[in-house]
């Protein structure tokens, strides 16, 4: 391999001779080979942003020279657009504070701004420090880079997937909503509802969830950017981090605000501890739906069987031809993970000393797996399950025919001990509900058939076959 000397205050250090970085990103790759975990190429393009945001900023401020900022906006627009992914090579377990990932960011882009320059034969040169991160430190560029990956990675990415689960599951719920089968509670029987009525409440679950995810995500619109080292804007013009706010507002259509406490923003991130929390509460919800599915699924012949789901591929290696629900497993797993990286972010979130959070890294790339894993789960799980959703319409009717809890519709008439009586003699005798009515005395078969009717037990009318 072939090699170039850099320099920082730090002395000389050989760099790969086709690699844009420089030499703070080279010790950084030598001294933290810990792990596999890179920093997410959405913190970088959140970054390249940030960098070309602040440089323009720099420059309606009179701080920067147009052509510094032409070459270091070109720069980051390819980086943005994913041209230079490979010079972007830090792990996520390095400086607490992701300073060696924001000089990585600047490296390349003084660099790569200089070649522009060089190609354009203007006497100008880049410098990282100076130029490309006029005006910042990494204590507010990293925490503002956070802000603006993980609000673009929710509005993009996830948001759109749990909506297009929501509205299925809606359609599902209409589709089904005179199909009157058992209810279950405690994993017991329990009175009847209809499959559509069931469905309602997993797809009001994703629509709870997605209000409490939008109104956390206001939350997390405030950028630290001006805060420069410990909040005090130190070295940056009074209105450098509005005006980068508004510059990284337009790049990035999301409406970014520049925070009014600095001195919160660096040291604090309560504010991605609440959006992760309602990302919690929808694994949460995820967790519970693919429960239910495959529950309501299981057999084909010894299990509930009241759910047809599509069958994907062969389930097991040594039993032919059995087909397992292999989505609801690969969403709960998902589930678990989530809830994993909410521990982890809140601890992480904890650890702000003074004037800063120097957990910053874990906390991003938790957040980022999060919301990449529920958004591609939603998806598959949606395309390769919820859509094929069928009710065995047999098993439904066999299941609720003799379920022992339609007594309960007597209870109004003769009473919860005596409806009581009759359900523990048809459990025990092997009987109908209305067989075990008549040997008690209690009912006629007639009076029995009118009080004991599914369709009278399943509340609002709207669901009631018409």
């Amino acid at each position: 391999m072939d090699f170039r000397i850099e320099k920082d205050t730090m002395g000389e250090i050989k760099v790969p001779k086709d690699k844009l970085w420089s030499a703070q990103t080279q010790r950084s790759l030598e001294n933290f080979k810990i792990g596999t975990e890179r920093m997410p190429i959405e913190v970088i393009q959140a970054f390249s942003l940030l960098k070309k945001g602040a440089a323009v900023a720099n420059y309606k401020l009179g701080k920067l020279p147009l052509e510094k900022t032409e070459a270091i906006t070109i720069a980051c627009e390819e980086i943005y657009n994913g041209k230079w992914n490979d010079h972007f090579p830090l792990v996520v377990w390095q400086t607490g504070s992701g300073t060696q990932s924001n000089m990585n960011v600047n490296e390349v882009i003084a660099t790569r701004g200089n070649q522009i320059l060089k190609e354009r034969e203007l006497d100008f040169t880049l410098h990282p420090n100076d130029d490309v991160n006029m005006s910042q430190s990494s204590n507010d560029t990293f925490p503002t880079a956070l802000h603006i990956a993980g609000v673009l990675a929710m509005e993009d990415q996830l948001l759109p997937a749990l909506s297009k689960l929501k509205a299925t599951l809606n359609q599902k719920s209409e589709e089904f909503q005179g199909v009157i089968k058992i209810g279950r509670t405690h994993l017991q029987d329990a009175t009847p509802l209809t499959l559509g009525q069931e469905i309602s409440g997993w797809h009001h679950m994703l629509e709870k969830c997605e209000s409490m995810l939008m109104e956390s995500l206001v939350y997390m619109m405030e950028l630290a950017i001006g805060g420069t080292a410990v909040g005090t804007g130190l070295n940056a013009h009074p209105q450098f981090g509005e005006m980068a706010a508004k510059e990284i507002s337009l790049y990035s259509g999301k409406a970014f605000t520049s925070a009014t406490n600095k001195f919160h923003a660096l040291t604090s991130h309560d504010q991605m501890v609440h959006v992760h929390g309602a990302l919690k509460a929808l694994a949460a919800d995820l967790m519970k739906i693919a429960n239910d599915v495959r529950w309501l699924a299981s057999g084909p012949r010894s299990g509930i069987a009241e759910l047809f789901i599509p069958e994907n591929e062969p389930g097991s290696s040594i039993m032919p031809g059995k087909v397992n629900p292999t989505q609801s497993e690969a969403l709960t797993m998902v589930s678990a993970q989530v809830m994993g990286n909410d521990v982890t972010i809140g601890i992480a979130a904890s650890q702000g000393n003074f004037e800063l959070n120097v957990f910053k890294p874990v906390i991003i790339y938790n957040f980022l797996q999060s919301v990449r894993l529920l958004a591609d789960s939603m998806i598959s799980f949606h395309d390769k399950c919820v859509v094929g959703i069928e009710p065995n319409y047999e098993k439904i009717k066999e299941n609720l025919e003799n379920s022992l809890m339609l007594v309960t519709a007597l209870n109004p008439h003769i009473g919860y001990e005596n409806a009581a009586k009759i359900a523990k003699l048809a459990y025990h005798e092997g009987i109908t509900l209305k067989e075990a009515a008549v040997k008690t005395g209690l009912l006629t078969e007639s009076e029995f058939d009118q009080k004991v009717d599914p369709a009278n037990m399943i509340g609002n009318t709207k669901w009631k076959e018409s």
